[in-house]
């Protein structure tokens, strides 16, 4: 007992004697007053602004390191906090020893451990009331003298919030990914025609891409030469540019948290924060580009962008070249071969391929021949892209391979590669790559401090002293943790994706279906039940009763790019279940049922109808054209057209068709009509290819029913 008294005052003793930083606030405020400081060493250093909804602090965005920035203070769907400005994104401080200071000349000061300088305002004021302030806009500004001396939305990173100006001198840059804060390679700024535009700049290229270079600023709704520079999101989701751009977000004038951000990929989107069954969550309600593939930079060099039925957006490399970074597809391909000779050369043929920009010269009213002659001869040529127009024949010679994708249309490209590479080459198609689009690049950033004192040997002391205590609280945690997880093992297995998907067990979709004993839809292969989850969330279970030739792996499959849809007219999935011969699928429970039951006792006015098929139309579209692109429905009827409790319309069942009995599907040759009698397109029975057309179809069929209240199965 001496003894461990004796230790503990010891280390009371040491710890007295090490001075550690002040902090003005121990609990959080909106104001940081003239002589104050704001510590990375407290958690409770923040200031908050008076309306709740914003927090700005000392954020972690690397091992060991931290920006001071502004956040929203709700977390959205369990995700990290959504960062809105950060004044060191590019050298992160310490997490120990550093802070934020208003000093006495009127300089808000961002110092690190070492007392280095990282970031500041470079203001100056004698005024005594010097203050910094977090305004309920998400504005953090440092006043002084009854006026501004510096604000934040002057300075933005990568989001504008509402009513945030946007002016010639601001850029927005994207960050490098979604867990590295630092600038990436994407820009938003008004150039020097006042044209607001897109900018993708890495260390080897730079080149902007919207509005789409191909048009004319007119052709692009766009006018030059205006002497005010100025953009603007109002709080309607109303994002007004002086270069008369003028878009409307797809939920414009609800009353919604709306932020407009340049994100990593290089698109430019409006967010809504919405609620979905008690959580918030942000939903894209506006982009610039539609088609991933026409972002610049997403794939690197010397790789190609596609679409994939499977995985949506994908990059590969070209034939003959290998990724530079296994994990991040911005540093492209390069070459697995030694640069060919004239007479060892020679072209591969890339079909509905495009390669935009990078040209070195453009020959005109020439041949296929001639454009290789010429190719062939030049050293720094990589290839040429062909053309038509005006009845004569033209090629574009390009000495460098950005931006390539591929394309609906009839283009060609033509690869010089060395003649035992171009004789192994089979025409191939992006949808057989295996990898998937640019996704977050873990990137921690490490920054090392140092600490000086005078007193070694009391330095040796604290540490022994401390050691000894931590391993006598690991010791506590290990034991107390192994008796918890010994006695609690649950038998929840998360599912290994970047949603919230979750693997459930038979065992608990059952106990949370009361026994399947609440029916509340049913389908040909498929029952559908009420349940209550573990953590309260009210779901709809369908459990297949068809899967005979389902395998897991290939329900895991089958069901993940089901989990992968985001959009606020698509039924959300949160989950499923593959045990033995059991196949079921949980997602989100909607109150006011299907448009079928709503349709048959007329309860529906013209206005909700309008907005309803508004909504299934918008759905439709991101599944045949935007994020997974190709992704067909086969089904869609009022039966799958579900109606939350505004009547906001989500259509469901997508794909789960496919989830059946696979063994006859390739690709789009399907080997049975899929769909329901009277709403399925001519193209099922007349032996045509099935495109997205066959879902437009039967959308039209649907629109009829809404507005004449006859099904197409009826007999009157």
């Amino acid at each position: 007992m001496a003894v461990h008294f004796h230790l503990l005052f010891l280390t009371v003793s040491i710890l007295s004697q090490i001075p550690f930083p002040s902090s003005s606030s121990s609990f959080p405020v909106d104001t940081l007053t003239k002589g104050s400081s704001l510590s990375v060493d407290n958690e409770d250093d923040i200031l908050v602004s008076p309306n709740g909804l914003f927090t700005a602090g000392f954020y972690q965005v690397g091992e060991n390191a931290y920006g001071f920035a502004v956040w929203f203070s709700e977390k959205a769907t369990f995700r990290s906090r959504t960062v809105v400005w950060m004044a060191n994104r590019d050298a992160p401080v310490n997490g120990k020893h550093s802070m934020m200071s208003v000093l006495e000349d009127g300089n808000l000061v961002l110092r690190d451990a070492g007392h280095e300088v990282i970031w500041s305002t470079q203001t100056k004021s004698t005024f005594s009331s010097v203050q910094l302030r977090l305004h309920s806009t998400g504005n953090l500004v440092l006043h002084g003298g009854g006026k501004s001396l510096w604000q934040s939305f002057d300075y933005p990173t990568d989001t504008l919030l509402p009513n945030q100006l946007f002016t010639k001198k601001a850029q927005l840059v994207s960050s490098r990914s979604s867990t590295n804060y630092s600038s990436g390679f994407y820009k938003l700024f008004f150039d020097n025609d006042s044209i607001l535009r897109l900018l993708y700049e890495s260390t080897e290229t730079t080149t902007v891409f919207w509005p789409d270079p191909g048009l004319t600023t007119w052709e692009a709704g766009r006018f030059q030469y205006i002497d005010s520079r100025r953009a603007m999101l109002d709080s309607d989701g109303h994002f007004n540019s002086s270069d008369g751009l003028s878009v409307r977000s797809a939920d414009f004038g609800m009353r919604r948290q709306r932020i407009l951000k340049i994100d990593i990929d290089g698109n430019l989107r409006i967010y809504s924060l919405v609620e979905h069954q008690r959580r918030m969550r942000w939903e894209v309600q506006w982009q610039a580009i539609s088609k991933p593939c026409q972002l610049h930079g997403i794939c690197g060099p010397n790789s190609l962008c596609g679409y994939s039925p499977d995985l949506g957006s994908a990059c590969v490399c070209l034939h003959g070249y290998k990724r530079v970074n296994s994990e991040d597809w911005s540093y492209g391909c390069e070459p697995e071969f030694q640069p060919c000779t004239q007479d060892d050369c020679d072209f591969m043929e890339l079909r509905l391929v495009e390669f935009y920009g990078y040209d070195v010269r453009l020959l005109t009213n020439t041949t296929l021949d001639a454009c290789k002659k010429e190719c062939l001869h030049d050293n720094s040529c990589r290839g040429f892209q062909p053309g038509w127009k005006d009845n004569s024949y033209h090629c574009f010679i390009k000495t460098s391979l950005h931006n390539g994708y591929q394309m609906g249309v009839d283009y060609f490209m033509y690869i010089k590669l060395p003649k035992s590479l171009v004789s192994s080459f089979n025409q191939k198609t992006i949808v057989h790559s295996s990898f998937s689009c640019p996704q977050p690049v873990l990137t921690p950033i490490i920054r090392t401090y140092k600490t000086h004192h005078d007193n070694k040997s009391l330095e040796i002391m604290f540490m022994f002293g401390c050691m000894i205590g931590f391993m006598e609280i690991i010791c506590v945690v290990i034991v107390w943790y192994c008796s918890s997880k010994h006695s609690t093992i649950s038998e929840q297995v998360y599912f290994p994706a970047a949603t919230e998907f979750r693997k459930f067990t038979y065992k608990e979709l059952k106990k949370a279906s009361r026994n399947f004993s609440e029916e509340i839809g049913r389908g040909g292969a498929s029952m559908v039940y009420k349940g209550r989850l573990a953590d309260n969330r009210i779901a709809a279970i369908k459990k297949l009763t068809n899967t005979n030739h389902q395998g897991e792996a290939e329900f895991q499959a089958e069901i993940s790019t089901i989990g992968r849809l985001n959009h606020m007219n698509l039924i959300e999935t949160w989950g499923y279940c593959a045990e033995g011969k059991h196949r079921l699928v949980v997602y989100e429970y909607m109150e006011s049922g299907s448009l079928a039951e709503n349709l048959d006792v007329g309860k529906l006015d013209w206005a909700t109808r309008f907005n309803i098929a508004k909504g299934i139309a918008k759905g439709l579209a991101y599944l045949h054209e935007e994020c997974l692109e190709w992704v067909l429905h086969c089904d869609v009827k009022p039966h799958n057209i579900l109606l939350d409790a505004n009547y906001n319309p989500k259509l469901a069942d997508f794909g789960l068709s496919r989830l059946l009995d696979r063994s006859g599907i390739n690709q789009w040759n399907f080997s049975m009509m899929r769909g329901t009698r009277g709403y399925m397109a001519p193209e099922w029975v007349s032996n045509l290819p099935i495109t997205s057309k066959v879902d437009v179809f039967s959308y039209g069929v649907v629109i009829l029913e809404m507005i004449t209240g006859r099904s197409p199965s009826s007999k009157t």
